[in-house]
């Protein structure tokens, strides 16, 4: 308002005519935009009364980029953070970030993040009041917290009757009835054996769904189709149940088929104030768990967002919740949707809500767990424009199967052009190890756009430009997701990749422009190439490219396919290149060393990866999928045609570990007759247990493992006759 005001004077003043016409042209434009911007900011102002302490110190029990998220709000409040870290996360991003930092234990979660003790004699050493748990690990374990209350020192998070209730999936639907809010048919009980349980699908109804009481996450959760089902179902669940989370309690429920899973985000303070802040979709998911989150739904409508987000709020005061909580809820084609639980702690996909609200919901929990008001109402609740979260995982996309090793290239999406509304919450940097005792979560991609169009525009030019090297991840599917017509068009379930990607995902089938694009851009590297190998090293600033019209005739193999082209470089530095009949020409200020290759073909941008360069051979990564290029002269093509083909290994005589993880059991012996399908071991790789079958009847040979055995990827366990 201020410099609205003063704006008008200048304009009003005869003897600043010159300044005041500049001022109008250029200058109140600018503080228009930002004046838009700022109603934004007012509101998320009004939330956080600056003037109001808090803590001074506060320890983060977690790790990666939970702890870092934060630790970030922490410092932003002014308050000091302690971090506590295992053996093999003593140089991790989180621990490097905090104040001071604590070792509590070995690598192994149980031995370290999950030890109570050892967390508290951090939080006397250090003199912290708070501990903000994030998500996972002691997040949503009520003993945790009565222990932080006994000694003194304030939990970040709801009371120990709320996370108890919530926390036990039996014991939380059954207060969900009795708060009339809208539950899915099944067993209130614990289910006690497998025949139990297969008794109690038969009464329910198939298909039905199998999950630990205690869990989360999508660990110990299986769907069962049959009787067979049930009882494997039942052992897998409560084995993993066991090892995640303490306690193998499983129960049964009706599983709703093509449903939705959509969440309502809850705000509770300890002064009877409640508000849900809208929703989250979380549909797109594998093995139970999410992948791609965004906010809003595009399958909610206004009355059945305030109907759920009541059924909400009911429920957080039926359990006297004081802090931010989620209840997440299955929603089928015809809009009628159940309540599947509450998760007592922040959740993952958190940032999306803050894009599209403006609120803090860490800084939110904070001042809730100092006893503050919560100063935010339901009127002052809206949506602003549209967020979609992508999880970045280690693992290998055609199988969801975890991949560990070191970072060797991480480079993260920067600020630039279509990057204004780019969020990475990350905890690891280039270096840093993935390893088989923790989640493979490598960072949370957000984007932002003023609607569901933009954001998604966003996030693909994000994730071609998202450089991880060292690992195997996930953005090649996840680029291959949001551009999928069923995707953009909204028409999603809980079975989207299961339906879309029923053998795991194979790669991006590029069209015929597409392909266009990447023999350009191959031809771009090689001209390159060959450019750098004419230079004289005692030339101080050699050309970057060469003034001649030498027209270089290649064969470029794409994943075996060979392609014929004419390239050359013209009068602008730019090349050409020419695929038979069809000239295109791309620009690009790229180096030769960069990992991305960034250039533009006519008013369109190109995105090439570079992955790997050996010689004339390069791995490129176009559209999300990695291709394997060869750039060849002709004459070199023809003689690579009489090279001999190198034989590929035949793992149909052995069963060989998909991944790195920890065997948990052995079901065969040398000597035994097995059937196709047969259990043979049974491997536990980020707290998710695999089966690995006979792949043929056969007998066996050898078994190289035993229950215990640490295995890497590509071992050979078993041996077949």
């Amino acid at each position: 308002c201020t410099l609205g005001t003063f704006t008008k004077a200048v304009l009003m003043s005869s003897y600043f005519s010159r300044a005041g016409s500049w001022w109008k042209n250029y200058v109140n434009p600018l503080i228009k935009t930002r004046c838009r911007w700022n109603q934004q900011l007012w509101r998320y102002l009004a939330a956080r009364p600056a003037e109001q302490k808090t803590f001074d110190k506060i320890l983060v029990a977690n790790r990666g980029e939970i702890a870092c998220r934060v630790m970030r709000t922490c410092k932003r409040m002014g308050i000091r953070t302690v971090a506590v870290h295992s053996d093999v996360d003593a140089n991790a991003v989180h621990a490097r970030m905090a104040d001071e930092k604590v070792c509590i234990g070995p690598a192994p979660s149980a031995e370290s993040y999950l030890r109570m003790d050892a967390i508290l004699d951090a939080v006397k050493q250090t003199g912290a009041q708070a501990v903000h748990p994030g998500y996972g690990f002691l997040s949503e374990n009520g003993h945790f917290a009565e222990k932080l209350v006994d000694a003194g020192v304030v939990f970040i998070g709801p009371g120990v009757r709320a996370i108890e209730a919530m926390g036990d999936k039996i014991e939380s639907k059954l207060l969900a009835k009795r708060a009339q809010v809208n539950t899915i048919p099944g067993f209130d009980g614990v289910v006690q054996d497998a025949e139990e349980a297969v008794r109690i699908a038969s009464d329910i109804g198939y298909p039905v769904m199998i999950k630990a009481s205690a869990g989360g996450g999508g660990k110990g959760m299986r769907i069962a189709w049959n009787d067979d089902d049930v009882r494997e179902g039942f052992r897998l669940s409560s084995q993993e149940a066991k090892s995640s989370f303490g306690d193998d309690r499983l129960l049964m429920e009706r599983f709703v088929d093509n449903s939705r899973h959509i969440e309502i985000q809850v705000l509770a303070d300890t002064h009877g104030n409640a508000i849900y802040v809208n929703e989250r979709e979380c549909s797109i998911q594998r093995r139970n768990q999410k992948v791609i989150e965004e906010a809003p739904s595009t399958f909610l409508d206004p009355k059945l967002r305030r109907a759920m987000g009541e059924q909400a709020v009911a429920l957080a005061r039926a359990v006297d919740y004081c802090s931010a909580g989620t209840v997440e809820f299955l929603v089928d084609s015809k809009r009628n949707f159940y309540f599947l639980e509450m998760n007592t702690r922040l959740q993952v996909e958190h940032p999306i809500t803050e894009y599209i609200t403006g609120f803090d919901l860490v800084e939110q929990m904070i001042r809730i767990a100092a006893g503050q008001h919560l100063t935010i109402k339901q009127e002052d609740v809206g949506i602003n424009g549209w967020a979609v979260e992508c999880r970045v995982y280690s693992e290998d996309p055609k199988l969801f199967l975890p991949s560990i090793g070191r970072l060797s290239t991480y480079i993260e999406p920067k600020q630039g052009p279509g990057l204004e509304e780019v969020r990475i919450d990350s905890g690891i940097k280039e270096g840093s190890d993935i390893s088989i005792y923790y989640d493979p979560l490598i960072s949370k991609l957000v984007t932002h756009g003023n609607d569901r169009t933009e954001a998604l525009q966003r996030m693909c030019r994000a994730l071609d430009t998202y450089v991880i090297k060292g690992v195997k991840h996930n953005i090649p599917i996840l680029r291959d997701i949001i551009t999928h017509p069923r995707f953009v068009d909204g028409n999603i379930s809980t079975k989207f990749i299961a339906e879309e990607y029923p053998d795991g995902f194979t790669g991006c089938k590029l069209t015929a422009t597409q392909r266009t694009e990447l023999i350009t851009a191959a031809c771009f590297l090689h001209l390159q190439r060959i450019q750098r190998a004419t230079e004289f090293l005692t030339v101080d600033r050699p050309s970057f490219r060469p003034h001649n019209s030498a027209v270089y005739e290649l064969a470029v193999s794409i994943d075996g396919e060979s392609y014929q082209a004419s390239a050359w470089w013209d009068d602008y530095d730019d090349i050409v290149v020419d695929t038979g009949g069809q000239e295109i020409r791309m620009s690009s200020d790229s180096l030769l060393s960069s990992p991305l290759l960034v250039g533009e073909i006519g008013d369109h941008e190109v995105v090439v990866q570079v992955l790997k360069r050996d010689g004339q051979k390069y791995q490129l990564r176009h559209y999300g999928t990695k291709f394997e290029v060869t750039v060849l002269s002709k004459e070199q093509n023809e003689f690579m045609k009489l090279m001999p083909v190198k034989s590929k290994r035949d793992d149909s005589k052995a069963i060989v570990s998909p991944m790195a993880g920890t065997v948990i059991s052995v079901s065969c012996k040398p000597g035994d007759e097995v059937s196709e399908g047969n259990e043979m071991i049974i491997l536990e790789a980020m707290k998710m247990q695999n089966v690995l079958p006979a792949p043929k009847n056969a007998k066996i040979k050898a078994v190289n493992c035993k229950a215990g055995d640490t295995v890497l990827e590509d071992e050979v366990l078993v041996e077949l006759e």
